[in-house]
């Protein structure tokens, strides 16, 4: 970012503890929702259909209907605040889970598909809410805002599919198809998520942002960081958000596409839904259980060096899936480990470059708009995912995944080349001098 387009440092205040504590619980809640469609979505759609070459579109549909909540909940937020904005994301995403689990008691794949769509409207909640915990953050600790709200995701999100047997024989008992289990569980976990925003996360954190933003301006007109008549100016850095959104959405079209034909796989060789729980209960704690030292990283040494480093690690979990013995579940538990670091670096990497580059007052709309970015790519990934393990192979899937994955270096090549007669910003010059 220039030095004439960045927004006005913002010091970390004393409500930033209180919000981030809120978060932390919510995201707790919330993981358990988030599992239940990677778990069991693909297996559900599967045993419904009849086809491993759709079992791909749960993913697809639930992915799509993430981008179509990313739209949504971006809007409230910049209208009305994060509290309403992802408070209103659980609650959707409750009944989208609801949906799926009446649709498994109907047999019914249409109303499956729509349920599958809204359900995606919490997916996407679980994400953006990392952008609450870095609107009060300095720049020099964001990336560990966000890691930590990504990390409170982690507690729910392996204790979910670990208990696939044990919710699918509640919901068994109540007549429902097992496979259906983890949508229960996704209900109570999603609404109580969006309970405990409505009520606890105040002061708002984006408001309180855009209030303190404008006040370094107010206080700052004059000076040269604004314009001739004082006030600061808030474009964005294009360059900035290009590159973060660009890295989020090729480790997450990666990811979604390796994981969610794993479970298919694993069943197509004999395994159970408890062992394919726990490779993808392990494979989620992959995503978010490095985020503390992620953050650390990317605060320390820079945004880019972690970006860089998503592509060989998304490599490495290609290929060992790859070569993987389909018997092997500690094999393929490896490469599901490897998948979710990855991700993961290129997720707290590419959030703390995109925030970097949007002043308050543009943060919630944009973000929003990478998120549906990184929505339609999950959704591009679990779509295709299915078709190309029918015409090649699991195999094939996966290492034509962690290939793409290098794609992550062009693309930083290009963010370190800044036009000639652009200076950069303090930060901007360190985070330059350490890619």
């Amino acid at each position: 970012m220039t030095a004439r387009n960045a927004a006005p440092a913002i010091h970390e205040v004393p409500e930033q503890r209180r919000i981030l504590a809120v978060l932390v619980f919510s995201q707790i809640l919330s993981g358990a929702g988030l599992a239940a469609g990677i778990t069991v979505g693909a297996l559900l759609a599967e045993d419904m259909l009849g086809s491993t070459g759709l079992a791909g579109v749960p993913s697809a549909l639930f992915t799509a209907g993430a981008a179509l909540g990313a739209v949504g909940i971006g809007q409230i937020c910049r209208r009305h605040g994060r509290r309403p904005g992802l408070a209103l994301g659980y609650a959707v995403g409750a009944l989208g889970s609801l949906g799926v689990v009446v649709a498994a008691a109907l047999g019914s794949a249409v109303l499956l598909f729509g349920s599958l769509l809204v359900y995606g409207a919490g997916t996407s909640t679980n994400l953006m809410a990392r952008y609450a915990g870095a609107d009060l953050a300095s720049p020099a600790r964001r990336g560990r805002a966000v890691s930590t709200v990504l990390f409170a995701t982690t507690l729910g999100a392996v204790i979910g599919p670990n208990l696939v047997t044990l919710t699918g024989e509640v919901a068994h008992s109540w007549g429902i198809p097992r496979l259906a289990g983890p949508f229960l569980l996704a209900v109570a976990a999603f609404g109580a998520a969006a309970v405990a925003l409505a009520v606890l996360l105040r002061p708002d954190p984006l408001r309180l942002a855009e209030k303190l933003a404008a006040e370094q301006a107010e206080a700052a007109a004059g000076s040269t960081a604004g314009d001739a008549d004082g006030r600061p100016d808030e474009r964005p850095d294009r360059r900035g958000v290009i590159t973060g959104t660009t890295i989020m959405i090729i480790t997450q079209l990666v990811m979604i596409a390796i994981m969610t034909m794993t479970p298919v796989h694993m069943q197509a060789h004999g395994h159970g839904t408890q062992a394919s729980g726990l490779v993808i209960a392990l494979h989620v704690g992959a995503m978010f259980l490095p985020s503390p030292l992620t953050g650390l990283l990317v605060d320390r040494i820079g945004r880019r060096w972690i970006a860089g480093a998503s592509g060989p690690v998304l490599l490495a979990a290609g290929v060992l899936a790859a070569v993987a013995p389909p018997h092997s579940v500690p094999a393929l538990a490896t490469a599901l480990v490897l998948l979710g670091i990855g991700w993961n670096f290129g997720l707290v990497s590419g959030t703390a470059l995109v925030t970097d580059a949007l002043p308050p007052a543009r943060r919630a709309s944009a973000q929003g708009l990478v998120d549906v970015g990184i929505a339609l790519a999950g959704a591009t990934g679990g779509m295709a995912s299915g078709l190309v393990v029918v015409l090649g192979g699991y195999p094939t899937l996966a290492l034509a995944g962690g290939i793409l994955a290098l794609a992550v270096l062009p693309v930083l090549a290009w963010a370190v080349r800044r036009p000639a007669h652009t200076a950069p910003a303090p930060a901007a010059r360190k985070e330059t001098e350490q890619t």
